[in-house]
This record gives structure tokens, sequence and C-alpha cells, in this order.
């Protein structure tokens, strides 16, 4: 199911009785307030602004037109752009480079997206235990641009299984999975925290300070970049189901928009054209020379 919400706001009580009519009993104090703190910040919400379909194809149009006008015109310097043919081939090409442009951006936003499926991984952590998947995506409605959660039933008992069974394979044949993994990591700001305890000596009178040692300055706190690594060390099983919910608002996004590669042969959906999670991430993630983070 979907909820179809204004950007600005999520409607979580409509959410919550969907669920509940379905079955699904979760508590909707930690997921309501992870859902609210980290997809509707204002930083988010300009990036799912800027990355929104709406935008993208704004933008593709302005790319358009101006790259029509800047190679009509040096065609016209170079007295070439008087003939119909120039205009037709000029046409042809921005057009080309154009369709190039998104298809670019488009496989881009296949990628896992830290800004929002990775804020959504705290969430998943609670859902999953129910059997349930939280995606977001955005869809057009006129001229606006509209978010949308969906909520996808899904067992992670197989794919748990038939991932910790390749983890353990990988980790007996391939020496770089941990190289792989650890390209799966986030910057956080960090405050750096003065050290209590310390006594300084006291200076001379000369070069005492003008304020008391009392008074402290209004300044912003010192932060420093740390990296967190978003699969830590661990046995194979505790790694795979860290990858299942990392990568769960990703699937769910790619699900519903179609966006899922083909199914390999051999999985344990059986005929299925399209890949379950398990079978996403062996086929992305933990493949050699592959990185599917952005």
């Amino acid at each position: 199911m979907d909820n179809t919400c204004p950007t600005s706001s999520f409607d979580m009580d409509l959410c919550a009785q969907k669920l509940q009519a379905l079955g699904v009993q979760v508590p909707e104090d930690p997921w309501r307030r992870l859902i609210q703190e980290g997809l509707l910040r204002p930083e988010v919400r300009r990036f799912l602004f800027y990355s929104s379909r709406g935008f993208q194809i704004a933008m593709a149009m302005v790319f358009y037109i101006s790259l029509w006008t800047n190679l009509y015109s040096t065609l016209q310097l170079c007295s070439l752009g008087h003939s119909w043919g120039a205009s037709v081939l000029v046409t042809l090409v921005a057009l080309a480079l154009t369709v190039l442009v998104i298809l670019v951006i488009d496989q881009h936003q296949r990628k896992l997206n830290v800004n929002t499926d990775v804020r959504l991984a705290a969430v998943n952590e609670i859902f999953i235990k129910h059997n349930i998947i939280l995606g977001i995506t955005d869809v057009l409605d006129g001229p606006h641009n509209i978010l949308q959660l969906w909520f996808v039933h899904f067992n992670p008992e197989h794919c748990l299984q038939a991932l910790s069974a390749h983890i353990t394979h990988l980790q007996g044949t391939q020496a770089g999975l941990r190289h792989r993994l650890n390209k799966l990591c986030v910057v956080m700001d960090v405050a750096v925290q003065p050290k209590l305890g310390v006594e300084e000596e006291e200076a001379p009178c000369e070069e005492s300070p003008l304020l008391s040692s009392g008074v402290t300055l209004n300044k912003d706190p010192v932060t420093c970049h740390e990296l967190l690594h978003l699969i830590p060390e661990g046995p194979p099983e505790a790694m795979a189901q860290q990858l299942l919910v990392i990568f769960s608002g990703c699937y769910v996004r790619l699900l519903v928009t179609g966006r899922l590669p083909r199914a390999r042969a051999g999985g344990h959906l059986g005929h299925s054209s399209v890949p379950c999670l398990c079978q996403l991430i062996q086929s992305t993630v933990l493949q050699p020379h592959h990185s599917w983070a952005r």
C-alpha cells in the first residue's frame, strides 16, 4: 500500500490505520518519530526536491534548450546555420545528448541513496521484525511533487539464510570482501568535547585575559568528521541481517518503480522475474569491483 502525502508532513495516522487493518501490530512511537526526524528535516526535503522527477525534467528541458541554442549559434558563426538541414542536425544532436544525460541520471538513481535509503534503515530495523519493509518514492501530480511511503510485505527468513551462506562462502574464497563492505560508509560530524579537569597554569598579571574565566563566548561547537561503517565486522548472520536492513529501503524504491534488474536463475523465489532482496545484494554489492553507494 502507499501513503500519498505532501512534502511537509506524512499522515502517520492513516499509515497506522492501514497497517492495523492488515493485521500488522507495530508500536507507533518509535517508527513515527524516526520517519518524522529522518525524512522531514529541511536538508532532506531540499535533497528530495532537487532529486525529484519534476526537477529533473525541468533541468533536462533547460539543458536541451541551452545546448540547441549554443550549437545553432556556433553553426551560424561558421556560415552553416542558414539551411534547414543544419537545424535538423542541431536538433538531433541536442536531443541525443539530452537523452544520454537523462539515462546517466536514471542509472545514478538506482544506487543506494545515503540521504533517504540509509535514513530508513533505522525504521526498517523495526519493521523487518514484523515482515514489513518501508521505502519512499516521489511522483508528479501536475506541478506538484508528492512523496509516497510504501509498505511491502517481506519475510526475511529465506533471504537471511541465503545471504549468510553466501557471505560465509566469500569469506573463505575471496580476500576483498571486507574491502567492498568498507565502501558502505557514511561521514558523520561529531562534536569535539574539550578535556575536563585540566587546570590551566596561572599566567602573569600582564598576560591575564581581560574577561574573567567564568565568561564563555557563544561559539559554534568544534566538530570533526568521523567515518561510520554501515556493515561492521561480525558473524555472517549479523552482517547479512545488517545488509538486509540497509538495502531494504533501496529495494522497495526500485521494486515499486519497476527498476529492479532481472532475477538470476536458481534463487529461492523459483522462476520469478523479480529478484529478491538477497539476490540484489549479491549481484550488486558483493560483486568484485562494483560500487553501489552514493
